[in-house]
């Protein structure tokens, strides 16, 4: 029989979401949007631009630095059919700054939209503003669509380049509506660095520069990490318990600043995002296999149900200066690794103790993370923010959760 924790059925992570409470288009100004308050089992409201009242100094805020990609290309064959490509991940190379850093070729693992229509020829996109073509060759199927090479004749131009003339937004399915002007802008963080995400850490779009300067003056510290989000985020729970779902992979950057920022932490750990708060569980567990020795040099992976079945009684302090001892004896001073880690209820939190985070989908892994870190209580918390006409997922409104 499955533990229990596979055992979580999705339908007990439900509500009716009408389609007049997603947010299609961002509010005019980031931190203008509401902002729910779940502190000691009382759910209250303001709006984002005043969270620096729900803050204290020393707290330690992690922010994601991912930057969106504008990962879809679009190609006419010849017969006039258009074929989507979007951009998953990069294969050659395998690490996202070099394959956007190339100048005459790479390859992606893409999703392919009228896949059927695709035959097998040499796709062709002429560039104007670099007067140069844009090939794209499909190498083979896999899983989540084909392998995709991409080679064009002016080397010159970097795939960097390519991508931010000829490349759309991809902003999520579920806005039902075509990527506009603004959304280059605000499909985006204000801190956004190393491209690599084809959706936005969205609990970061209501931050502005002011919002920071404000929590700085009040004395609340800062650090970033990259996990680069991929489509999976969106991908949809189909089992009926949550032992049958393949929880996707995402990359995730881990310094020897972040991991030594944990460890002078006194005071709350706040992940800003989901993404954040699953980089900084899943550091906790490479640490616990860097302590037992469970990881050959350079195999940096975080497995769905690592969480739950690795040893549970390392301190944070012991796994985080195990991990650090190890990066330091590696002289890189950081590590990329991979996390399928899922978080469900009867996870027990190690790093975390308060989330800030948008609304999300019915019966989505987002919500059963979030019912994992306040429990029962996400109920009054999605039925207070229906109440009071919050804005739901990627463009909507904001919360700040404190662990139960």
């Amino acid at each position: 029989m499955d533990a229990i924790y596979k055992q979580v059925s999705i339908s007990d992570y439900d509500y009716k979401l009408d389609e007049q409470r997603i947010a299609k288009h961002p509010l005019g100004e980031r931190d203008s949007s509401k902002l729910l308050i779940y502190k000691d089992g009382v759910v209250s409201s303001s709006t984002f631009s005043s969270i620096v009242n729900e803050v204290a100094p020393n707290d330690l805020m992690v922010f994601n630095n991912s930057k969106v990609v504008q990962a879809r290309l679009y190609f006419t064959k010849e017969t006039g059919a258009t074929i989507e490509v979007f951009l998953l991940n990069p294969v050659n190379p395998n690490d996202y700054q070099l394959a956007f850093e190339q100048t005459q070729q790479n390859q992606w693992n893409c999703i392919v939209g009228n896949i059927k229509r695709w035959k097998g020829e040499v796709l062709k996109l002429h560039i104007v503003e670099y007067n140069m073509m844009l090939q794209a060759r499909m190498l083979g199927r896999t899983d989540d669509g084909a392998l995709v090479q991409f080679s064009w004749d002016n080397p010159t131009v970097s795939f960097a380049q390519i991508i931010e003339i000829v490349g759309e937004v991809p902003i999520p399915p579920y806005l039902d509506r075509q990527p506009e002007a603004i959304d280059k802008s605000r499909y985006q963080t204000v801190y956004a660095k190393p491209e690599g995400s084809v959706a936005a850490p969205t609990a970061g779009l209501h931050f502005t520069n002011r919002v920071m300067d404000m929590l700085t003056s009040k004395g609340v510290k800062f650090i970033e990490t990259t996990l680069h989000v991929g489509a999976g985020t969106f991908r949809p729970v189909k089992s009926d318990t949550i032992g049958g779902h393949d929880m996707h992979t995402e990359r995730i950057y881990v310094t020897s600043e972040l991991i030594s920022s944990l460890l002078l932490s006194k005071r709350n750990i706040i992940a800003v995002g989901t993404t954040s708060l699953r980089t900084l569980e899943s550091i906790y567990w490479l640490g616990v296999k860097v302590s037992e020795g469970l990881i050959d040099r350079g195999d940096y992976f975080v497995g769905q149900w690592d969480g739950y079945t690795l040893r549970q009684d390392l301190t944070l302090a012991e796994v985080l200066t195990n991990l650090k001892k190890h990066l330091e004896a590696s002289q890189k001073g950081y590590l990329t690794a991979s996390t399928q880690m899922i978080i469900v209820p009867g996870y027990k939190f190690r790093v975390v103790n308060r989330l800030i985070t948008n609304f999300h989908q019915p019966r989505s892994t987002l919500l059963l993370l979030v019912a994992a870190f306040i429990g029962s209580a996400w109920k009054d918390v999605y039925q207070y923010a229906l109440n009071n006409n919050f804005r739901f997922l990627s463009y909507g409104d904001s919360s700040i959760l404190s662990r139960r």
